[in-house]
């Protein structure tokens, strides 16, 4: 039987070089891709522990720019899961992430609401062990 696998997630940003220094420097990400390609850039970034990379797309015209951190809607529409709450919470922080909350438990683990700097809505969270 054949097998499928969500590879990656197109997140728009106003430019290329300020989403890698952020997703690298705050987040630990790991640069996967930055091809050039002409009138644009092929980037890839993922979490330290992998899973569904990031295409970071750099907006093209007043549309594409207008969608920059309203992709969700308003919604948490991003979920970076943790090992380690503490450890990746202290570094945001230190890095100048905003979290909307205090972390908080819930039946799954604990989790706090955060934004990026292009408006995004995240929840990192450390799920409960089972």
């Amino acid at each position: 039987m054949a097998q499928s696998r969500l590879a990656g997630v197109s997140l728009i940003v106003p430019d290329y070089d300020s989403a890698i220094a952020f997703f690298v420097t705050a987040l630990g990400f790991r640069l996967t891709a930055d091809l050039d390609q002409g009138h644009k850039r092929w980037v890839t970034v993922e979490p330290p522990g992998g899973g569904c990379r990031l295409i970071l797309a750099r907006a093209e015209g007043p549309d594409q720019q207008a969608a920059i951190g309203a992709q969700g809607a308003g919604r948490v529409w991003l979920f970076l899961e943790t090992d380690d709450f503490a450890r990746d919470h202290a570094r945001m922080i230190a890095h100048g992430v905003i979290f909307e909350e205090a972390p908080r438990i819930e039946p799954y683990g604990i989790v706090a609401v955060w934004r990026d700097p292009f408006g995004n809505r995240w929840d990192l969270i450390e799920h409960t062990k089972a």
